[in-house]
């Protein structure tokens, strides 16, 4: 049976911006409680347990997509407690309210193939099956709650643990690498600045995925859960892996523009992996996924979103 009343955390974040009309287009008889800054969503700090029980209980969700992160590695690490409250401690008030109010909801985690970590060092596209050895702060607080509520599953929580690699798309934040090269090339292209960019390690190979092929995958599983095995782990990935330095040369070469890069130390991480690619052929068999979005058509579409928002007043995105 379909989801009727669907719960997401997060929903005025990057991801949700692509997932929500496909949650509509897939569920057009849910209800949605969405839980965000924007208007018309119901604001919540997942930090906040009993405000989490509080809503849990008032939606009671059969399906619920847990989107609500500290997403970017520089953050986590800048603000590691914060990370640490948001990342474990929030999934963990969230993951309880479901037992306790909504025991038969689908409660759809969103980590993150950062959790590998130090894993990728063997060189191979990871399955599920790897050890978990994060590198960050953001890596270990996605892998301790992923562990947690694999734990949780036991206890009957109806958990799928989704592992998306690298994904990007228009409205993603300069605090990724797409974007990051993305917003210079389109100041570079119209003029704001000079042709150099700041760039980190450009040698590292990584597993990158269009946002929207990760969203299609998000709702199929909605739509499949009751077929998919108590607890699941799937990950998410192209089997593609592209060095950061030819992505930056792709956007050049949409673009049309001519710039040299210039290494800034404060974007070098102090543990970078050489590979990280991912093996997703057990998505493919239960949830029918694949990606279908091609690569330019990816970075076409996130340079075109830079090129407004570099034009828009202070850099704020333009009204589509």
């Amino acid at each position: 049976m379909p989801p009727r009343r669907i719960l997401v955390t997060g929903a005025s974040g990057f991801v949700a911006g692509h997932l929500l009309p496909r949650l509509r287009a897939g569920f057009p008889d849910a209800v949605l409680t969405l839980c965000g800054d924007r208007p018309g969503m119901v604001a919540l700090d997942v930090t906040d347990a009993a405000a989490v029980d509080a809503l849990v209980a008032a939606a009671r969700p059969d399906a619920c997509v847990h989107l609500a992160a500290i997403a970017a590695i520089p953050a986590a690490r800048a603000e590691p407690d914060r990370a640490w409250r948001v990342n474990l401690f929030g999934t963990l008030a969230l993951a309880g309210a479901v037992l306790r109010h909504a025991a038969d909801c689908c409660f759809l985690f969103v980590s993150s193939a950062d959790i590998y970590g130090r894993s990728f060092r063997a060189g191979i596209a990871l399955d599920e099956s790897a050890v978990l050895a994060p590198t960050n702060t953001y890596g270990a607080t996605k892998a301790a709650a992923d562990i947690a509520l694999g734990a949780m599953v036991s206890e009957g929580l109806r958990a799928v643990r989704l592992r998306p690699f690298n994904h990007t798309g228009a409205g993603q934040s300069e605090a990724f690498v797409v974007p990051a090269f993305a917003r210079q090339v389109a100041r570079v292209a119209a003029g704001l600045q000079p042709p150099v960019l700041q760039v980190g390690a450009l040698d590292p190979y990584r597993d990158f995925l269009d946002v929207r092929d990760v969203c299609d995958a998000y709702v199929a599983c909605l739509k499949r859960h009751e077929a998919l095995p108590p607890g699941v782990i799937l990950n998410l990935a192209s089997g593609t892996p592209r060095r950061i330095g030819d992505v930056l040369d792709d956007l050049l070469r949409l673009a049309g523009v001519r710039a040299r890069p210039e290494t800034g130390a404060a974007l070098l991480r102090p543990a970078d992996i050489p590979l990280a690619a991912g093996d997703a052929a057990l998505a493919r068999r239960l949830l029918d996924w694949a990606p279908r979005i091609a690569w330019e058509d990816t970075l076409r579409d996130v340079l075109a979103d830079w090129a407004m928002r570099v034009r828009a007043p202070q850099g704020r995105r333009a009204p589509t």
